[in-house]
């Protein structure tokens, strides 16, 4: 939209540039609406998102009456960022969009069952699987169709020069994995005020610059193979941090709004989408590592349990393990978000320069 106006008269080519301007977009449109949004939810959610009665008994005391669904500024300040910045003609953006707004979509069904309910529940877990399964399966079918014939099928490994596998037709099922499995991880590790929005601003920061690199000329500096088009997606991964970054504002403890399985749902299926377009899922499981851990723990807990009826953790997802064990709620929060940022290095080191 203005990225193609201005453009037509050189006012704005970089990508880089676009980058800034777009982090910066997103972010202070959820300042200015943040607060009118949270009273609106306030008044048309009662009682606010319902907590888990099996969940830390502080959380009964502490969370109570705060509103859900603030996923819906995080996607409405990053998607007209993308709107204004992002060349929405170079086709791996609308596939990224439709897995964006398609999951927010799902979320969104789920959180107002809740909150009409006054459930933690909604959606039956079988029919979420479903639809998200599907709609996985049509975006990794077109991503695959946009993807050059050298790659549309390989999984690259890192830190490895150029080592990429054909999974040959296997791609396309392993694909639609890392987007659900993203999605659900982000979706558990929202249980903590500032934690999922800290760990997903880095998360995407991350997968920002691996866009750019495997999209751009930088490419031919670094033990990667390059796709055309993909550094666009750069662009929307710095909208996407705007937006979190603008709803940690309202959402560091004591949380004003919740981000609900409406932004969780979408920030973790657009990341899984990300990597699947930049080749870069194995990358994504070191870089989003916390998510891993976090959905690992409540499927252990839940598989023990039943065998057993005996416990891995305190509480699962690991983060009320945490909490059980007596950190303070912040502590946890700051610790997850420290060993994110060292994965995210990590995660790194694998665009090895060549030569170096």
């Amino acid at each position: 939209m203005l990225y193609t106006l201005l453009n037509s008269f050189s006012i704005i080519d970089s990508v880089i540039y676009r980058c800034v301007i777009s982090f910066f977009t997103a972010f202070v449109l959820i300042l200015a609406c943040g607060g009118k949004t949270i009273n609106y939810l306030k008044l048309h959610q009662g009682k606010g998102q319902p907590i888990r009665e099996d969940g830390p008994k502080s959380h009964l005391e502490t969370k109570k009456g705060t509103p859900t669904m603030g996923g819906l500024l995080i996607l409405g300040g990053s998607i007209l960022s993308v709107l204004l910045w992002c060349d929405l003609s170079n086709p791996f953006i609308p596939c990224a969009l439709i897995v964006y707004l398609s999951y927010a979509l799902i979320g969104f069904v789920d959180d107002y069952g809740k909150v009409t309910k006054n459930s933690s529940t909604s959606l039956s877990g079988k029919l979420r699987l479903l639809i998200e399964f599907s709609l996985a399966l049509i975006v990794t079918g077109a991503i695959s169709y946009f993807t050059h014939d050298g790659i549309r099928f390989g999984l690259n490994i890192p830190y490895f020069q150029n080592l990429i596998i054909n999974l040959s037709w296997f791609y396309i099922p392993f694909a639609m994995f890392v987007i659900v499995g993203t999605a659900n991880s982000v979706n558990l590790s929202d249980g903590l005020d500032g934690l999922a929005g800290g760990l997903c601003s880095i998360a995407f920061f991350i997968f920002a610059i691996i866009a750019y690199i495997v999209g751009s000329d930088f490419s031919q500096f670094f033990a990667i193979t390059p796709i055309y088009g993909v550094d666009e997606l750069a662009v929307l991964c710095t909208a996407v941090i705007g937006g979190c970054v603008g709803f940690l504002w309202f959402n560091a403890p004591p949380a004003k709004i919740f981000m609900g399985d409406t932004g969780s749902l979408a920030l973790g299926g657009l990341l899984g989408c990300i990597a699947v377009i930049t080749k870069h899922e194995i990358i994504l499981a070191i870089v989003g590592g916390i998510f891993v851990i976090e959905a690992l723990s409540d499927i252990i807990q839940v598989f023990w349990y039943r065998r057993t009826k005996r416990r891995v953790f305190l509480m699962a997802p690991i983060h009320h393990h945490f909490e059980q064990l007596g950190w303070k709620e912040t502590t946890v929060v700051l610790r997850f978000w420290i060993v994110a940022l060292l994965l995210g290095i990590i995660g790194l080191l694998s665009l090895r320069v060549i030569g170096g």
